[in-house]
């Protein structure tokens, strides 16, 4: 039985940095996709230069991460509008024409897709 609990998920990108114009192009019409389709788009995120003199919060444990990945995050309300999105958007031409993009240019070289849940203040 499908679950009534919001569906959030986080999509990490490994992008070719020399398509990365292609990449925002593929991002930008994802956005308007999940929304088009009941989501809630939260962005996506492209790297960017550290800022200067700013290390990690804990040192010995966390570490800089690579430099040629993006991030996206998006939420449905039930797992229901999720596989209902997932039916409808296969057969919309932005859908096809943003995976021809990613087909024609390589964008990004890989993706890994992670379903989450919030954690909620006490």
């Amino acid at each position: 039985m499908a679950s009534a609990a919001p569906v959030t998920c986080q999509i990490r990108y490994t992008l070719d940095l020399n398509k990365l114009s292609d990449f925002e192009t593929y991002a930008r019409t994802w956005i308007l996709l999940i929304e088009r389709y009941g989501g809630v788009h939260h962005g996506y995120f492209i790297p960017r230069v550290t800022p200067d003199g700013v290390g990690v919060s804990f040192p010995r444990v966390g570490y800089d991460g690579p430099s040629d990945v993006a991030l996206a995050m998006f939420t449905f309300p039930s797992e229901e509008s999720y596989r209902r999105y997932r039916e409808l958007v296969a057969d919309d031409p932005e859908c096809q024409s943003a995976a021809a993009l990613v087909r024609e240019t390589r964008c990004f070289t890989r993706y890994e897709r992670l379903f989450l849940k919030p954690v909620r203040a006490a």
